[in-house]
């Protein structure tokens, strides 16, 4: 074995550019089936990443009325039959082991909710009333000032949060905390700002990413869920957050908790209805679809490995064409069959392997090329690049096998009348 591969660099190297030329086409087809594999798994943890949260794991569980998300604009279009999340059902929630923990809020989007700094209207922020677990169940972190204390909550203080959005747009150049907003005519102290610290720039590619967008470049208002009947009504539904113990318990964290929060609800109300946002069966589908992609793409990369097996296989014939006698001498001197077939198949082989190797990394530095200048993520696969060569050396051995034939089959006597 070692005399052969010893044989096979050195017929190689002895004809550099034909066997270059030869490697092309498996240099190409490797290096495409690459950084196609490379760029989809990128862009498949990029979807992961962007629907599921970055390692947040939270899933929203809405409050459905007739297949479409319930938005309430005065308490005369409050269903009935909706209680509020009740002690009880919480703490069931958080005994779930695939739960962290839970959070519940009311929200009004304050499209006739008039809000007031000094004489400037703010342009519809959504409010929220929110409990005390709610900025540690989401992940946002205190960007100034402070966040809410129990006392806010008995003692009933008209004490408002608002988001970095609003601060940016409406406070600039100064600290928002301390001033004081009118909420539908009653005065709210801000008293501090949040943030997402897994913020990033949007990405829209749908209308709907537009509208979800466009309501979050409104901004949000924060106040205790004990002041919400202050501005509008009491025992109002409640939409719910749970943050899952890992980002594989997100499915049944949402659906276990839907179960719990959907036996509160009235048997003869059959509109309404809790619904867990199902981002991983999301992202899945995503996937897939891009897998898909993947799939016919490879298939039509791998076009190029044919061409470039034809390709080893024609300059093999040649190869051993051109040394006939050599083949000759050996069998005379009493080489068999299988030695001359394994000196010819480990060349085809050799030939292959070091094709697939430089397809591979000409396949990284065209992932990273593509990274570069579309932005689309890359995801080297360890996996696919192995088996990118381990497939290189397969088809050396396949389009080798009959020019090798060939030449473990050639008559000793005729080969060497050959010049």
């Amino acid at each position: 074995m070692i005399e052969n591969l010893r044989l096979s660099f050195q017929s190689i190297w002895a004809h550099k550019m034909r066997s270059f030329l030869t490697m092309l086409g498996i240099i190409i087809g490797i290096a495409a089936i690459i950084a196609i594999v490379s760029t989809i798994q990128g862009t498949n943890e990029e979807i992961k990443n962007q629907l599921i949260g970055a390692g947040t794991n939270t899933v929203d569980i809405y409050l459905m009325q007739n297949g479409y998300e319930l938005s309430i604009y005065s308490s005369s279009e409050i269903p009935y039959g909706i209680p509020q999340v009740t002690d009880e059902a919480r703490e069931a929630i958080l005994a779930l082991d695939t739960v962290a923990n839970v959070t519940c809020y009311t929200e009004r989007e304050s499209l006739y909710e008039v809000v007031y700094y000094q004489d400037t209207e703010f342009n519809y922020p959504t409010i929220r009333g929110i409990d005390t677990s709610y900025f540690e169940t989401v992940g946002y972190t205190i960007r100034s000032g402070r966040g809410f204390v129990e006392s806010d909550y008995s003692n009933f203080r008209t004490v408002v949060i608002i988001d970095g959005t609003l601060a940016d747009t409406y406070f600039p150049n100064e600290d928002p905390v301390g001033k004081t907003l009118e909420i539908s005519g009653v005065p709210f102290t801000i008293v501090g700002v949040v943030t997402d610290s897994s913020d990033t720039s949007a990405s829209i590619s749908t209308i709907s990413d537009y509208y979800t967008y466009l309501y979050d470049s409104y901004g949000y208002l924060y106040i205790p869920s004990a002041c919400w009947p202050i501005l509008y009504c009491f025992d109002e539904p409640q939409n719910v957050i749970v943050k899952a113990a890992s980002t594989d318990d997100m499915e049944k964290a949402g659906s276990d908790a839907e179960d719990i929060l959907n036996s509160l609800i009235s048997s003869s109300q059959t509109d309404v209805k809790y619904s867990a946002q199902n981002l991983v069966e999301q992202a899945r589908q995503l996937a897939s679809l891009s897998s898909s992609t993947q799939t016919l793409m490879i298939w039509v990369a791998s076009i190029s490995l044919l061409v470039g097996g034809i390709g080893v296989m024609n300059i093999m014939m040649v190869s051993v064409t051109e040394r006939t006698s050599e083949i000759g001498l050996k069998k005379a001197i009493g080489a068999r069959k299988g030695a001359i077939l394994g000196q010819f198949l480990t060349e085809a082989v050799v030939l292959t392997s070091i094709g697939g190797m430089l397809g591979v990394g000409a396949g990284i530095g065209m992932a990273y090329i593509i990274n570069k200048i579309s932005g689309t993520a890359v995801a080297i696969s360890v996996p696919a690049s192995a088996i990118a060569v381990l497939f290189s050396m397969v088809i050396g051995i396949i389009f080798g096998l009959m020019p090798s034939m060939k030449a473990a089959n050639l008559d000793p006597i005729e080969a060497l009348r050959r010049e």
